[in-house]
Order: structure tokens, then C-alpha cells, then sequence
């Protein structure tokens, strides 16, 4: 392990560094990129925590503040899709709550088997840096939700929460999968390899999908585990994680796992806010269409036009109603 990471205490508590409040709402490293913007990310890390390249495809960025501690799967091309400003999720996390953040990020989708990951991994097991934390959060989506489920297994008693995660890609398991065919030589079967045995020691694992994906429920079904609970949520598509960053639900979401209240009333209550996201919106009355149910898309046409300005709405209620009267 020598080179990737500093001595275990120094990544816990550097000196110096929260002389003053941190305050991460103010950093802006949009107009940064490639490497350019890695420099930049491992500057802050450096300041606030620390920073570790792992390998060539993979950084680690520590930011520590207070005492839950959410660990970020992510990547740089979703970084820079979803944040305005160019910064992993936990960072809005910290500003909201005042929550430490661990943020892993790849270069692209490598579902962070690089055994550079698989050793930083063992090394924070061997030093107990996570029990410096009252409560550990894992979040990941996609790739990145199949890592998060992976490598909590280090942080025994950690809540997990994971967006269409992927099982595994061992073609032995998972070959009904053809989306990923360039990951079918990857080892998904050694350390930290099938992600729902990962999460046997979690305190509770929260699995979102749409079950209408087929290849995303099938995976889902193979975290069925005594600790999950799985969230089907029809119609979200296969872009989950973008949806519920534009309907502002990530932040409530991972604040009820951590505050273990995050059952189907508090989804469902939460999930209202679908009513308003047109693009959730418009798949529902695709899929309402293409199953030739012509009074329940009138129903949602007039329901959406009631409440929102949508004039594609407005104009298929229009065609619904003058279908119905020509019959």
C-alpha cells in the first residue's frame, strides 16, 4: 500500500485545517477539466482531508467535517452532467447537514474494480477509519451504485442506498446482461466482487429502480436481502439518478436512510413530487398510449393541464377527446 495512501491519522484529523467553519458552497470548478479539474478537486481534498490518486482511473477526496460520514461513488462525466458547479454530490450534502464526505471518482465507468480501489479499501478497513464516524452512508447509481453495495461491506453497519445498481457482470451470473460487453473480462469475483453479498452487514440497504427496466429489475432482484428494502419506481426510466437530482430528491432521500425513516410512506410521500416532473410526466402517458388506454390518458391530460402549462398535454387531450367524440 505504500504511495497510495499517508499515514491513517493524518488523513483523520490534518492539522489545521478547521480552524474556521467549513463552508464547500462556494467552490465552483466548472470552468475546470480532465486534468486540469482533478488538480483542482485534489486541492480542496488536500485543504479539508485529503486526496489520493488510485491508479490512473480513480481518485479518492476526503472532506471532513462532522460526524456521519456519506461515501460517494461517482464519476467525472456525471459529475460535470449534474452539478452546476463541477462537485460531487457530498459536497451539497456537507453544506446541507454538515456532513463529512469520502468521494470516489472514476475517469468513466469502471465499476471500481481497479485493484488500486480494492487496496485503498483494505487499508481504511485496517486502519478503522470508519469508526471515527457515528453513522456511514453509501450512495452510488448505475456502475457507481454497484461499487457503493460492494465496498460497504468495509463499514459494518453503514446504510446504503443505491440507484439501478448492478448485481454483478460475471457472465456466469448476470450473461442475460448485454448492455456492458467490454466489462465481460473484468474479475467481478474476487474481493468486494458480488455486490449483494456486500451488503449483508449493512444496518439497512435501500435499492431504487424502475421496474419497467428489465435489465435494472433483474439485477434488482438479486439484492433481495433480509436489510433491503427495494423502491419500484414505474416509469422513472433508466436515468434515475438524474430525475431525482432534478426533483430535488437525493438530498431528503439519503437524510431519511440515515435517520433509518426511510420506508415505503416516507418514498411514497417523497415520490409525490413526481406530479410536477414533466418528464416522468410524458413516459407515463407514452406508456398509457402504447397500452391503448384512452380514458385513463384523457384522465392524466386533464390533470396535468389543470396544474401545469403543458401545451403537449393540452394538445393530446384535445386529440383524446375529439377521438372519443367521433366514436
Amino acid at each position: 500500500m505504500a504511495g497510495i495512501m499517508k499515514d491513517s491519522a493524518d488523513l483523520i484529523r490534518p492539522e489545521n485545517v478547521f480552524e474556521d467553519e467549513l463552508d464547500l458552497t462556494d467552490v465552483d470548478l466548472s470552468m475546470h477539466s480532465g486534468r486540469a479539474w482533478i488538480d483542482a478537486i485534489s486541492e480542496v481534498g488536500e485543504a479539508h482531508g485529503f486526496a489520493e490518486p488510485l491508479g490512473k482511473r480513480h481518485h479518492a477526496i476526503f472532506v471532513e467535517d462532522g460526524d456521519t460520514l456519506l461515501v460517494t461513488f461517482e464519476s467525472m462525466p456525471g459529475i460535470a452532467a449534474y452539478s452546476q458547479t463541477a462537485t460531487p454530490l457530498g459536497w451539497e450534502m456537507q453544506a446541507i447537514e454538515g456532513w463529512s464526505n469520502l468521494s470516489l471518482i472514476c475517469t468513466a465507468d469502471t465499476w471500481f474494480r481497479d485493484r488500486e480501489v480494492v487496496d485503498f479499501f483494505d487499508q481504511l478497513l485496517d486502519d478503522g477509519f470508519f469508526d471515527e464516524f457515528e453513522k456511514v452512508i453509501f450512495y452510488g447509481a448505475g456502475p457507481c451504485g454497484y461499487a457503493a453495495a460492494a465496498y460497504s461491506v468495509t463499514a459494518p453497519g453503514a446504510r446504503v442506498v443505491l440507484l439501478q445498481p448492478q448485481a454483478t457482470l460475471d457472465p456466469r451470473v448476470a450473461e442475460w446482461d448485454d448492455r456492458f460487453p467490454e466489462m465481460r473480462r473484468v474479475d467481478f469475483t474476487s474481493r468486494f466482487g458480488y455486490a449483494p453479498d456486500m451488503i449483508d452487514a449493512a444496518q439497512a440497504a435501500y435499492v431504487l429502480y424502475d421496474p419497467q427496466e428489465r435489465m435494472d429489475a433483474m439485477h434488482a432482484a438479486l439484492f433481495e436481502r433480509r436489510n433491503v428494502t427495494r423502491f419500484r419506481l414505474p416509469y422513472m426510466g433508466d436515468a434515475l439518478q438524474g430525475d431525482l437530482l432534478e426533483m430535488d430528491l437525493v438530498h431528503p432521500i439519503l437524510d431519511a436512510a440515515a435517520d433509518d425513516r426511510l420506508d415505503r410512506a416516507e418514498m411514497a410521500r417523497l415520490l409525490r413530487a413526481r406530479r410536477s416532473h414533466v418528464p416522468y410526466l410524458r413516459r407515463l402517458l407514452s406508456r398509457l398510449d402504447a397500452e391503448e388506454r384512452p380514458l385513463l390518458a384523457e384522465w392524466l391530460c386533464t390533470n396535468v393541464t389543470a396544474r401545469m402549462n403543458a401545451p403537449r398535454f393540452r394538445r393530446r387531450l384535445e386529440a383524446l377527446r375529439t377521438e372519443a367524440e367521433g366514436q
